[in-house]
């Protein structure tokens, strides 16, 4: 029997625009301090300079983004006999969408430039395009899990 009760997956509310559970999620993953009507304001305001740069359904380069940054693999420390390895897993597709909307939100706050609503605009774009620091990211997490392909006999 397990010590751990099962949780339940909390319900993501839609976004008021698009109506749409991942940018719901991309929302709450951007919000700081509750401050929820901001988080909003940043989000809509990067999918205008969107809109307006080309011209198109910036909800399409929004999921586009989000797709070519969700990781298929990760590791995770397993310790075995005193030594630690890290172990290479697949992600869960809940996961991946939680990985890949923080991952933008992270390389949008690190990059140079006015405010974050341009910031957002131009990572996303990038994450759209496959480049970009988020896709960086994906890629080294890739490739630290085919570096360590030896030790997927020790998955759990």
């Amino acid at each position: 029997m397990p010590r751990r009760p099962i949780v339940l997956r909390k319900r993501v509310s839609y976004d008021p625009r698009y109506h749409d559970p991942i940018v719901g999620r991309f929302i709450n993953v951007l919000m700081r301090n509750g401050k929820k009507s901001t988080a909003e304001r940043v989000c809509y305001g990067a999918f205008d300079i969107i809109q307006g740069k080309i011209g198109g359904d910036p909800l399409k380069v929004f999921l586009s983004a989000v797709e070519n940054v969700k990781p298929v693999v990760e590791v995770k420390s397993r310790r075995v006999g005193g030594a630690s390895y890290q172990v290479p897993v697949e992600v869960r597709p809940v996961r991946q969408i939680a990985l890949a909307l923080r991952w933008i939100k992270q390389s949008a706050r690190t990059r140079s430039g006015k405010t974050m609503k341009e910031k957002l605009a131009q990572e996303l774009l990038d994450a759209s395009n496959n480049t970009g620091a988020a896709v960086k990211k994906r890629d080294e997490t890739h490739r630290m899990a085919e570096a360590n392909r030896a030790f997927a006999h020790y998955r759990w």
